[in-house]
């Protein structure tokens, strides 16, 4: 097996990208389950706008946005505002306070976040950062010991690790320059930031994954500390089973026959895939069943948190 860099859940910052489609949310919903369930005090940001996690735990939402709310024990799911965000690290630096109250209703802030390139990306990272320190940028509350970021899809994500060097190279000095130069150490650190890539077991999602690796070693010094091949089918017929329940049932079970063939094929594909992805990649690779045909809900995410659970006690 490929050893996976020690520790995942023993991070500030775990960030879960993956191509779109592949179950990146509910797995960042498992992690924060199984991180919570190991005694981290963790909470999961998504990104303005998206509020899937607490309905996938089966807590209703009740909260505004950008609230920080308890879903399980040592578990908390919160969205990351770029405009609220700015407001709140601004607070630290503009004095006296009239003066930000004017910058804030004159949407100087919104205008910032619009015209400056990776902006947006810049202030999600450094809240999501912001959420695991103990002097927070506007709240008296104790910093979360893991902070799991649902990034965006694989390139916008891979685009938005790279908005604090850039920032730090545009600025040179100042607060914006200072605040992104400690981003980047973060994100360069593995002791520090963990990536989990998400993925299925289709030709383009592994060429994307393994892609991925490759532009974050290059860009960060370390790939993803762990892959998640997501929504496998199972099949436990050979080639010869098929053949013989071809034989046994008749013509008007056609479409049965159909329908299990084409099931067993794309299993045969998903198998090819899954040895190539293990062959290229160099962390651990843990695999999650196709466990519903419908929308996961709390006992579906259950079912992902035990398995994967089981896979990662056996990595360490």
């Amino acid at each position: 097996m490929t050893k996976r860099q020690p520790g995942i859940f023993d991070c500030e910052l775990l960030v879960v990208t993956g191509k779109g489609g592949v179950g990146k949310t509910t797995l960042a919903a498992a992690l924060g389950l199984l991180a919570a369930q190991r005694g981290k005090q963790t909470i999961v940001c998504e990104l303005s706008g998206q509020r899937r996690i607490p309905a996938l735990v089966g807590h209703p939402t009740s909260g505004p946005p950008g609230s920080e709310e308890p879903l399980a024990p040592d578990l908390w799911a919160t969205t990351i505002d770029p405009e609220q965000a700015l407001v709140e690290w601004a607070g630290r630096l503009i004095r006296p306070r009239l003066l930000l109250d004017l910058a804030v209703h004159s949407n100087s802030f919104a205008g910032f976040i619009n015209a400056a390139p990776g902006g947006r990306e810049l202030l999600t990272i450094g809240k999501a950062v912001d959420l695991s320190r103990d002097e927070r940028w506007n709240s008296d509350r104790d910093g979360y010991e893991l902070v799991i970021l649902d990034a965006p899809a694989s390139g916008h994500g891979l685009a938005m690790l790279q908005t604090p060097k850039t920032f730090a190279q545009i600025a040179h000095v100042g607060p914006i320059a200072s605040q992104a130069r400690q981003l980047d150490e973060l994100l360069r650190d593995p002791q520090r930031c963990q990536i989990v890539t998400v993925t299925t077991l289709e030709q383009t999602p592994v060429n994307e994954t393994l892609e991925l690796q490759q532009a974050l070693v290059e860009q960060l010094g370390h790939g993803p500390g762990l892959v998640i091949a997501n929504e496998l089918i199972a099949d436990d017929l050979d080639d010869h089973a098929l053949a013989q329940l071809e034989i046994a049932i008749p013509a008007a079970g056609s479409a049965l026959t159909g329908a299990v063939t084409a099931r067993h094929a794309r299993a045969a594909l998903e198998a090819g895939q899954l040895k190539r992805l293990r062959a290229g990649l160099s962390c651990e690779l843990a695999t999650l069943p196709l466990i519903t045909e419908h929308a996961v809900g709390p006992d579906e995410l259950a079912t992902l948190v035990r398995l994967l659970g089981q896979q990662l006690t056996a990595g360490d």
